[in-house]
């Protein structure tokens, strides 16, 4: 692979495309004014030697507790350019769990935005060289009272200069030394089975997976991304900043949490040429929106079901889609867990240009993927090139086994914790990914699932609860189920579409009995027509309500062992 730089670091990276695309709009909030790569650069610069002066050093740690904007991406290259190790941290962490990260990874220096001050307010910050507020640098005093300081963070950037520490400048730098084994990050991960690890990566993880990974969609200096997901994931931190930056495109945010009132004027504004996204927003946006406007009109619901009309029906909404996503998306990428299949059936016959990827915080991250055009439906794609993948100890009927691989992206390991490390990577380099999976005879991975999920059916087969709940999943009153085994039963916990029910439950004027006998009628159909299309030993036994939706990680991948213990 023919390489745009002549070393795998963020720091060479940087100053690449500072070079090249000196001009060219680098980072912007989307109804904001657009910050150069020249500038990009200096800022980062500027911030590197402030970090200098307050004692950081090459190995030092240094986190950062933000939404997505383009001061996150200014303080992720100042800490990486110097030599110190990144520590993003995911805003929906709860408090106790990112107060046990910041001490675990002795933290030096914390960069946290006005939006989630109150998440580290309770802290010493007395135990840190600095605490820095993201939206504009300001320094926070920690020797202000906690009231004080919470007053001035919620009056904003304004009231707190009078605390601001002006010794942020730029005096000039002599060269960082950074080497591609250098570590870059430490990532720590919201895993289903509920015990964070601390992923580290280096320059070269990052920097190759991103360079590997730009070749998909062939970005470069014309692409215009929009960024909704967390920055602190190895999925967005990598794809959706270090390979724009490393191609020379622009990166858009949006000032607030991404809710439709916000996304829509920002698609309209920025008209993004690029997105990533989890399945959970698409199939949202399917069901709550697409899919009853195509069904609202009688005729149109019963020609639906006739395959050339249901085609030519969803290739109409898909130019509908088109232009809500500013009409000039021509990658749209989704990643983080499986997409259901009735969406992606969708996607396809509405030629909407979304690819799907597979890949790992530990693998930072991409394996497997394809570009829009290369699609093929229910596949992740070929593997990247440079990655190596193996199938181990396959089923002999359905070839389906083990994920292992071998990458330049493969992590060196968990934080503090050989042990856990030892677990999944074999001495010869092989990361045991956990996650079961097969090739086609082109050589397309599909993932089945989770290694650690399979059920054993009452004759010792194989059950995948997540092709059960991916059938569930396609009812038009599901939002997302989960399949358990219960005293030796299968049994679905099912989130239903509240919204669609109460409105339809209040036009029927049915009283709050008659509603709970309806949902149990409609769980008990659900569960009928699941059956109809599983082996007889994958059948689900009963069908049961999950009132409230259920607790995810930062990838909208459902935490499984909160559940897999209770009595359904």
């Amino acid at each position: 692979m023919n390489s745009r730089l002549s070393e795998f670091t963020l720091l060479a990276l940087l100053e690449n495309s500072a070079q090249r695309y000196a001009k060219q709009p680098a980072v912007s909030f989307s109804d904001g004014t657009p910050i150069t790569y020249e500038e990009f650069q200096l800022e980062v610069a500027r911030l590197e030697q402030f970090l200098k002066d307050q004692a950081v050093a090459h190995g030092d740690r240094v986190a950062i507790l933000a939404e997505g904007s383009p001061h996150w991406g200014i303080a992720y290259f100042a800490i990486a350019s110097m030599g110190a190790v990144v520590v993003p941290i995911l805003p929906e962490f709860h408090t106790s769990e990112i107060h046990h990260i910041l001490r675990q990874s002795d933290c030096k220096v914390v960069f946290v935005s006005e939006r989630y001050y109150h998440k580290i307010e309770d802290l010493d910050l007395m135990e840190f060289q600095s605490v820095i507020l993201l939206n504009d640098f300001s320094i926070i005093n920690p020797s202000t009272s906690k009231a004080t300081l919470r007053q001035l963070v919620a009056e904003g950037s304004k009231e707190l200069r009078k605390i601001k520490n002006l010794a942020l400048r730029w005096a000039g730098r002599a060269r960082t030394t950074v080497r591609e084994d250098d570590l870059a990050s430490i990532i720590y991960t919201s895993g289903t089975a509920g015990h964070s690890k601390g992923v580290m990566l280096t320059h070269k993880n990052i920097v190759w997976n991103a360079e590997a990974s730009s070749r998909l969609p062939n970005i470069d200096e014309h692409d215009r991304f929009l960024s909704i997901l967390p920055l602190a994931h190895v999925y967005e931190c990598t794809l959706g900043l270090v390979l724009p930056i490393l191609c020379g495109a622009a990166v858009y945010y949006v000032t607030k949490p991404p809710t439709a009132a916000v996304l829509l004027p920002a698609l309209e504004s920025v008209k993004p040429t690029a997105m990533l996204t989890v399945p959970l927003i698409i199939e949202k946006m399917y069901k709550s929106r697409i899919l009853p406007e195509i069904k609202k009109r009688k005729l149109v619901r019963m020609a639906y079901a006739f395959p050339p009309i249901r085609k030519r029906i969803n290739r109409m909404a898909g130019r509908k889609l088109m232009a809500t996503f500013g009409g000039a998306i021509r990658f749209f990428g989704i990643g983080g867990t499986s997409l259901a299949p009735d969406v992606e059936k969708f996607l396809r016959e509405a030629k909407f240009p979304y690819a799907i990827g597979y890949g790992l915080t530990e693998t930072s991250p991409l394996i497997a993927g394809s570009s829009a055009a290369a699609t093929r439906y229910r596949s992740t794609g070929p593997v990247l090139p440079g990655v190596e993948v193996r199938i181990e100890d396959p089923d002999p009927k359905s070839g389906i086994g083990e994920i292992v691989v071998q990458s330049p992206g493969l992590m060196s390991g968990y934080y503090r914790d050989p042990e856990r490390t030892a677990e999944v990577v074999t001495p010869g380099g092989w990361f045991h990914t956990g996650d079961l999976g097969m090739f086609d005879k082109d050589r397309f991975l599909y993932i089945c699932g989770r290694k650690k999920n399979v059920i054993l059916g009452p004759s010792g087969e194989n059950i995948y609860p997540e092709v059960i709940e991916s059938i569930i999943n396609r009812s038009d009153v599901v939002l997302e189920s989960l399949v358990l085994h219960d005293q030796g039963q299968l049994v679905a916990r099912i989130f239903l579409d509240y919204e669609r029910l109460d409105a339809e439950f209040a036009e029927a004027s049915l009283t709050e009995t008659q509603a709970k006998e309806r949902i149990q009628e409609l769980l008990e159909s659900i569960r009928r027509q699941t059956n109809e299309q599983v082996s007889s030993f994958s059948r689900l036994a009963r069908a049961i309500e999950q009132r409230e939706p259920f607790e995810k990680t930062a990838t909208q991948k459902i935490k499984r062992h909160l559940y897999a213990t209770e009595r359904a």
